[in-house]
């Protein structure tokens, strides 16, 4: 159990102690205040500003400064600490909608410690007993799985998968395996933006083009179609660049590359590009405010722009997962009720109110007029392949495409950890479905190998995936029909150039329709 301080007593008379500047500042980047602290009265600061009197909600935003008021001790029941992302952007409104299904009232509290809230609930709505304060802490995805390791947290935030390194020291201390389906746990999705400030006419650029600007090469808008002025490079905090460097260059760093500033976190790249023109930064999508976010081009002509199906589906180019993890013997009832509850649907409107994806099933509409129609009907160097191509655009013209999109583990036949949780959710969605659904399951190749091989691997994909699922859904489903089939290399949704592109296109989609 944790002490930490918190913000102390409701009521504080106004003294010549508060006669002095303060800044209110909120952990997500939307309010950032400075005036005088005049009183704190019924959970409020008072501030005098230019503006007039303000009052501002004391569990909104963190004091800072000298005048501030003093701190009491309370105890928290649970920890979570970790990535800035998930801890600043997500888990404030996720402890409230936590809150609403236990039928309780949450109190959010700022601590003393930047990027740190104190959650307390009370059970009835706030008339019953105390169910537990849980403590959520910004650090690292490094130090969330050091806590681990010393059991001074019990649910680590990540915004990158467990390193193998890292589930090997965790797993010789007692931990268990951090990577099985009890200890790793997809909780949302976030895509990183490449963001510029709108009054900079650039709106897209290839990957070749982003590397060469993070790599120092590219320094002036004017050499990548835009404006004659230079470029000024935001780079951000070690979790985040992870994954841009991933996406840009493989997983290397840009050698050499320069910054004209290095942010903290998300929200300071994203101030920074509003406030100037020649800027450039990535985000997550939960903290582009404003800012113009740029399409991305691949080396082989494919555009993928930054939305919510794009990254539900991780053919988006800067995806990345965001995960909880805990111990194999984690003990803690009010650790394991949060983490139940984050693995539900009923999280889902919760982290979008809060700017990142949930993994709720969602649906698009295909059909011949789409540009990935057009694609198709450009596939194929044969007669053979051309035929495999017509067959993909009949069933298009008379199918959606649901977000459920499965892959395996390199080298092996398992799905992975994010599609075994996905085949409960297809499962759960197509049994709200009408009496008629048809849902195709459709397997995708990379273009490595003969493509009548390619063919035959991806038909066994897809037959696999509706095996599993049948296998799930039990008698769930008797409403539904099935069927799957395999187009190989054709539609790739990403280049086959690099490893992380054929895995992107060595898939199985869903696809529904109605008979």
């Amino acid at each position: 159990m944790l002490r930490t301080l918190v913000l102390a007593g409701t009521t504080v008379a106004c003294t010549g102690a508060f006669a002095d500047i303060v800044t209110l500042r909120s952990t997500d980047g939307t309010i950032n205040l400075q005036g005088d602290l005049i009183a704190v009265v019924d959970d409020y600061y008072l501030l005098q500003t230019p503006l007039g009197d303000l009052r501002v909600a004391t569990n909104r935003v963190r004091c800072e400064g000298a005048s501030c008021p003093t701190t009491k001790t309370v105890e928290a029941d649970t920890i979570l600490t970790g990535s800035d992302t998930i801890a600043e952007g997500l888990m404030p409104l996720l402890m409230g909608g936590y809150a609403t299904v236990q039928d309780a009232e949450a109190t959010v509290t700022t601590t003393a410690n930047a990027g740190e809230f104190a959650a307390t609930l009370v059970g009835q709505q706030g008339f019953g007993d105390n169910l537990g304060t849980y403590l959520v802490s910004s650090s690292s995805a490094t130090q969330a799985f050091a806590s681990l390791m010393d059991n001074s947290a019990q649910i680590a935030l990540s915004a990158r998968e467990i390193s193998t390194d890292e589930a090997a020291i965790l797993a010789a201390a007692g931990a268990g395996d951090m990577t099985a389906p009890a200890q790793e746990h997809i909780l949302a999705l976030d895509g990183l933006v490449l963001v510029v400030n709108p009054a900079n006419p650039v709106s897209q650029l290839s990957v070749a083009d982003v590397a060469r600007i993070y790599r120092g090469e590219v320094t002036n808008w004017a050499q990548v179609g835009g404006p004659n002025m230079e470029i000024a490079v935001v780079t951000s905090d070690a979790d985040t660049a992870t994954v841009f460097n991933a996406g840009i260059f493989e997983g290397n760093a840009p050698a050499n590359g320069p910054s004209a500033f290095t942010a903290t976190d998300n929200i300071e790249a994203s101030n920074f590009v509003s406030t100037n023109t020649n800027a450039i930064a990535y985000v997550g999508f939960a903290f582009k405010r404003g800012q113009k976010p740029l399409t991305l081009i691949s080396e082989c002509g494919i555009g993928t722009t930054p939305d919510a199906f794009s990254v539900k589906t991780e053919e988006y180019t800067l995806f990345r997962r965001l995960f909880l993890y805990n111990r194999g013997d984690l003990a803690d009832p009010l650790a394991r009720d949060f983490i139940a509850y984050a693995n539900t649907d009923a999280a889902n409107p919760v982290i979008s109110q809060s700017g990142f994806i949930n993994l709720g099933v969602e649906r698009v509409a295909m059909g011949l007029a789409t540009p990935r129609a057009r694609l198709v009907l450009e596939s194929g160097t044969d007669a053979g392949e051309q035929r495999v191509a017509n067959d993909m655009l009949g069933l298009m013209a008379n199918s959606d495409r649901l977000s459920s999109t499965f892959r395996f583990r390199t080298g092996s036949a398992i799905l992975d950890p994010r599609g075994r949780a996905d085949l409960d959710r297809l499962a759960n969605y197509l049994a709200d479905q009408p009496q008629g659904t048809k849902i195709t399951f459709v397997g995708f190749a990379d273009s490595v190998g003969a493509f009548g091989p390619n063919l035959v691997l991806a038909q066994g994909r897809a037959e696999q995936v509706r095996a599993a699922l049948e296998a799930v859904a039990g008698d769930r489903l008797g409403h539904v029909s099935f069927a799957a089939t395999g187009f190989g290399e054709i539609s790739p949704a990403a280049c086959n150039t690099t490893d992380a592109g054929r895995q992107i296109n060595r898939r199985v989609e869903t696809w529904i329709s109605t008979q």
